[in-house]
Formats: C-alpha cells, structure tokens, sequence
C-alpha cells in the first residue's frame, strides 16, 4: 500500500508556534552544514580555527554572539607545530573545549562514525570544522553534480541528525565572477546542498582587506568588509552591510509590553494591531511583519504575563491579546512568586 503524505495545512502551520533557529554564531552560523570558500593562502584556515576558539570560549566572532560549546577542528593539510603556532598567537589561554585532529577517515571510509563518537563523547559539541573538503571527498566517476550533492548531502545529514554546524573549508575557481557563489569550486551541487555558503575574496592577492559574502537558508545576504592583521593573523571586522537588522522589531515584546500597559486586552486584526503598535515605534509597522514576529517570540510575550493568541474568525485572521495577573520579568525583579497565566478559553468573547 503506497504511503501518504504527512501535510500540514497553511491555516495551522500560520498558527503553529515553531521555536526560532538557535545559531552558534549568531545570524552567520546555524546546525547545519555550511561551506567557507577562498583562494589557497588567502586566510581561510585562520579564519576557522578562530572560529572554532571563539565558540569553545563562549567568546563574539566580530560583532556577533557565539553560543559556547565543545568545537573540533579537523586540520587535515597542517601539522601539529603549525597548528600550535597558529593557536598561540590567536590566544594564550586556550579552552580544553576546543579539540584538534590532523588525521580523520573519509566520507567512505569511515568518517560519520567518527563524528558520531566524537559528539556522543562531548554531548556539548555545536561546532566541526573541516579543512578542507577535498580530504574527505569520496572518489566517483558518476555525473559531477551528483557526486558533489551526495558528498554534502552526507555530511548535511550528520549535522542535521546531531543538530550542530559543520563547516567546510573548500576552494574557490580561478576566474571570477560576479556572483560569488559561483566562484566556489565544483557544481552548483555543492552550494545547492549546503545550507549557508561564505566566500571569502580579494581585489589583489597583496591586499590584507577582503570581503566575505554570506548567503543561505537561515541567514540574510550580507557581506563583511575585514582587514588581517599581520600581527594578531586575526580577520577584523571593518563593516557589515546588514546594519541593525530587523531593527524595526527587534523588541517586539517591549513593544507588546508597552501597549498592554495601557489596554487590558486586545482583540483584533494584525491590520488594526499594526496601526496601534505603530505608536510605540519609531517606524510603521507591517502586518504580515507584525504577525511573523508574534508568532517567533510566543513564549517570551507570555513569560512577560500576556495572553497571546492567533486565530481565524468570521473568514479573518484575529490576534487576542490580554493582560495576566503578573509577569514573570516583574516577579524576577520585585521578588515576588511568578502567578503564570491562567485566562478564559476564549479572553475577549470571540468566537471560533
């Protein structure tokens, strides 16, 4: 007997609360498999070690915040002296959460088995770095593409299944082009697998500034300006074209906050809701922004003691919002004991 599909449908999934990503490096990095892409000697590998550092310190990668965690650095063209060289002029007091291995087996020889044992002995693991793909590669004479999708397709599986990032240090063509995913080396079968793709460019080879464009499923294209020190050997961050993003909402729960300090419950469309939160803001709000934005910080409204629910009625979309007795960031800070959020099944009287 032939399966079904498992569906969803559109009017539940809009209602669904499904809890955001949660990135290891915050708006670059998410679980997943991702793949930082440059010229040979251009800094890639500095660049991944210091990631792999930042993260197992808990420590910012530039301007954004890390989420600390067990990482392993796969050096697979490097001995253990530059390695070491390499970590005692980033820091001097380096985490024993930060592992290093010059040696792994390949996807066909044993690799997955490898990682598996790897998070299964450090359970805290959100970080893998693998310099560089080509050591790990399987050998095929199939069609290149589908070669290219299988290799990170596998390795995509495994940090899906163990929900960490895994990240790839590959290589980028000798001719450019405009579009800098395609300068990576291969098919489009890899960057089309991979969930997030940084590549990493020069204007001249002499240059110690270059521009790293990052584009992928979780994260908005944006492209960093750094500068490598000599020095330090570390990439600093001289500008981001994403300014602020999302500024517009980026607290929309002090928003929610604030409008219900005035209205002991709301019930309405996101249409009427925007034009009223609209006074609290510096900017219009959007409603079809309003309502993403609701649905994301779900937990967070109701941990501030406010009812929050999404609903259809009468052929519309209606959101019910309605003052509880105490918030749980008000009990933390007067000492009070949290009273959580008991309301009637239907708060403002409407109907489904």
């Amino acid at each position: 007997m032939t399966k079904k599909f498992e569906v969803i449908d559109g009017e539940t999934l809009v209602e669904t609360y499904i809890a955001p990503t949660e990135f290891i490096v915050e708006n670059l990095i998410a679980p997943g498999l991702h793949i930082l892409s440059g010229a040979p000697k251009i800094g890639k590998s500095w660049m991944a070690f210091w990631l792999c550092l930042q993260v197992a310190k808990g420590e910012p990668v530039w301007n954004f915040k890390t989420s600390q965690g067990t990482t392993l650095y796969l050096a697979l063209e490097d001995s253990l002296e530059r390695v070491q060289d390499r970590l005692t002029y980033m820091t001097y007091d380096a985490p024993p959460s930060l592992y290093v291995t010059l040696l792994s087996e390949s996807i066909v020889t044993g690799l997955e088995e490898q990682i598996r044992n790897f998070v299964k002995e450090h359970p805290d693991t959100k970080l893998i770095m693998i310099d560089t793909f080509q050591k790990i590669r399987s050998i095929s004479n199939d069609n290149a593409y589908a070669v290219d999708y299988k290799d990170v397709g596998y390795i995509k599986k495994i940090a899906d299944e163990l929900k960490i990032a895994i990240v790839l240090i590959h290589h980028v063509r000798k001719e450019s082009h405009d579009d800098p995913i395609s300068m990576v080396s291969g098919t489009n079968g890899i960057t089309g697998a991979a969930d997030s793709v940084f590549v990493l460019k020069k204007s001249k080879r002499s240059s110690v500034n270059a521009t790293m464009c990052c584009t992928g499923r979780d994260i908005p294209y944006r492209e960093l300006e750094l500068n490598f020190n000599e020095e330090t050997k570390l990439w600093k961050l001289i500008s981001d074209s994403v300014e602020n993003p999302e500024i517009l909402l980026e607290d929309i729960v002090g928003i929610v906050v604030e409008f219900m300090k005035e209205n002991e419950s709301f019930s309405g469309t996101p249409t009427e809701l925007a034009e009223l939160l609209s006074g609290y803001c510096k900017e219009k709000i959007e409603p079809i922004t309003l309502s993403k934005r609701l649905n994301k910080n779900q937990p967070d409204i109701e941990d501030a003691g406010i009812y929050y629910k999404s609903k259809r009625s009468n052929g519309k979309r209606i959101i019910i919002l309605q003052r509880a007795e105490r918030s749980k960031k008000s009990a933390d800070s007067d000492g009070n004991p949290y009273i959580p959020i008991t309301v009637p099944a239907d708060p403002v009287g409407e109907s489904e």
